[in-house]
């Protein structure tokens, strides 16, 4: 039996939608993950790195 398969009941069905409050907008949703980002000062440093090169 294919992964699929196991589920054929519930592929057609409508996503729930909240019943108590609305959704939230894609950007809140993702402004959540931003305190996160692993990458942090990351940008500044490749900039720094680039002017310096380029300087000398």
């Amino acid at each position: 039996m294919e992964d699929w398969q196991k589920y054929a009941d519930i592929i057609g069905l409508e996503h729930p939608e909240p019943k108590t409050h609305a959704r939230m907008p894609a950007a809140d949703r993702a402004a959540q993950f931003g305190a996160f980002a692993a990458l942090t000062g990351y940008d500044e440093m490749i900039a720094d790195a680039t002017r310096e090169s380029l300087e000398g």
